[in-house]
């Protein structure tokens, strides 16, 4: 072997050489890899329009968590009674001033003669203020027809309203693959890199406009996601994406590699299965009064800034499109009939058969629909006025145990459902919750009243703050006297013998305008 001049074999100098340009090669690509890496990392950065998408990505990389479901609670402990026995009626004195109910005459105008909304427009109001010379009438406007768009990315109808989203690019190839934690993380990267803030304001400006509550927005975001995606995860995880986007708080999930989304709610969403996140409860709102959904695997960390609760009150009602029909009540009092025509919009009813279980106060202190009121209310006046308060609220009272007959939720739904006050008018059937719901919003607004809800472990009724004589619960340090929608022909100051004894379960409180 040729040796070199200090005796080291020649192959190993050439090694020697070649080993030292491999490092040196070596070094030089760590180092433009390294420069690379770091570029890459920058523009990633960069390409997010929101910095809290870069910090949110990592918390869905990081390790999630097994999470064990809770079974949804129950609104009753027992079950309702599945008959009423009628009350034998008793004629009660009569007390109080004469009535005379007022009643603001709603005056609609053609909707031709309505400024068309625009996007940029502040919603119509259902009324406006009174007229100066005529103090008891209000103006309402008819809400007209959106303007109609061109065909965009998804068109669809809406409670009545035909809307119409473009999607942006990035967000419409949005997939959730493989289906594991890896294949959210790639759905939220493609949605977040996507020109997705347009879309967002679209939807805040058509929840704006039609005033929908928080129950409003989630159909509307659920129904345009199912829109984009058939795939139903690819669906999920598109709404989970715009909820968090508009500020809600809400945490998604896999459940045998399949996604499943979970609203907070403060108050308890009843018959839905539901996670706890540090004592916070989340509750898979989809699988309302459908069963449980099993142990899922989750993160901790809420999207940052997105802390709002799913809020289902109903304060004010939505702005939905006319579709207006009419319908009438008939009852007998003392032997002699009584008719209550009124007119109610099909849209709203459709929306309100939509809502879960929430708490009774949602129920109870959301409103009728203006031309709904003010045609029963003109028709009870007209029944009423120059009566004493004690018959004429008996009267209001004989008129919903009478008008509707008695069905247990279970029988007429499938499901316990607590109805509004504007669907107990609607259905001929109802249970008590449904009638108490109804009577307390009527005695309120037509007489002032102070009233509560009164809830037994399988029966709801409710009682009055009036000066009179007859049955009567405790609350706090007043007494209210017994007023029960349910109990057929019973006046008021009656309670059913079963309830007459107990102590109830708890009050409602009905609150005043």
């Amino acid at each position: 072997m040729q040796q070199n001049k200090v005796g080291e074999p020649k192959l190993f100098k050439l090694f020697g050489h070649f080993s030292l340009v491999l490092l040196l090669s070596a070094s030089a690509l760590n180092a433009q890899t390294f420069e690379d890496f770091k570029r890459s990392e920058a523009e990633s950065f960069q390409k997010y329009k929101d910095e809290r998408d870069n910090e949110f990505n990592n918390y869905l990389k990081a390790e999630w968590k097994a999470y064990r479901v809770e079974q949804g609670v129950d609104l009753y402990e027992k079950p309702k009674p599945k008959e009423i026995t009628p009350a034998q009626p008793i004629q009660i004195k009569s007390v109080g001033p004469k009535i005379s109910i007022k009643v603001k005459e709603i005056q609609y105008i053609k909707p031709e003669s309505v400024k068309k909304i625009q996007p940029q427009e502040e919603p119509l109001r259902s009324v406006s203020e009174p007229q100066a010379e005529k103090p008891d009438i209000e103006i309402a406007k008819e809400v007209e027809e959106p303007v109609r768009v061109t065909k965009k990315d998804i068109n669809f109808e809406f409670f009545g309203s035909s809307l119409a989203f473009n999607i942006p690019d990035g967000m419409k190839s949005a997939r959730f693959y493989p289906q594991n934690q890896k294949g959210i993380t790639n759905f939220f990267e493609s949605a977040a890199l996507s020109e997705y803030e347009e879309f967002i304001k679209e939807i805040q400006q058509v929840s704006k406009t039609m005033n929908l509550n928080d129950w409003g927005v989630y159909l509307l975001v659920i129904q345009v996601s199912d829109k984009v995606f058939s795939n139903p995860d690819d669906s999920k995880l598109l709404s989970w994406f715009l909820f968090n986007k508009l500020g809600y708080a809400v945490k998604v999930g896999l459940a045998d590699n399949h996604v499943v989304v979970m609203h907070y709610s403060k108050k308890t969403i009843y018959s839905t299965p539901n996670y706890s996140f540090d004592a916070k409860k989340f509750y898979v709102v989809s699988n309302y009064a459908k069963g449980s959904v099993g142990q899922l695997f989750s993160y901790k960390q809420n999207y940052p800034g997105a802390n709002k609760p799913m809020d289902l009150s109903l304060l004010e009602l939505p702005n939905f499109e006319l579709d207006i029909k009419s319908k009438t009540l008939s009852f007998v009092q003392y032997g002699k009939t009584y008719n209550v025509p009124y007119e109610y919009n099909q849209n709203l009813i459709d929306f309100m058969a939509t809502y879960p279980q929430a708490d009774y106060e949602t129920f109870f202190n959301a409103p009728i629909e203006d031309r709904t009121y003010t045609s029963i209310a003109t028709a009870i006046k007209e029944h009423v006025d120059g009566k004493q308060a004690s018959d004429a609220m008996n009267f209001v009272l004989n008129f919903v145990q009478n008008s509707f007959a008695y069905q247990r939720d279970n029988q007429q739904f499938g499901r316990e459902k607590v109805m509004f006050a504007q669907e107990t008018l609607y259905f001929d059937k109802s249970d008590c919750e449904d009638r108490a719901v109804l009577f307390s919003y009527l005695i309120k607004e037509l007489f002032g009243v102070g009233v509560l809800g009164v809830k037994y472990k399988d029966h709801m009724a409710t009682a009055l703050y009036i000066p009179m004589e007859g049955d009567y619960v405790e609350a706090g340090s007043r007494k209210f006297v017994v007023a029960d929608p349910t109990y057929i022909n019973a006046s008021i100051g009656q309670s059913m013998p079963k309830y007459k004894p107990q102590r109830p379960e708890s009050f409602i409180v009905i609150k005043n305008n």
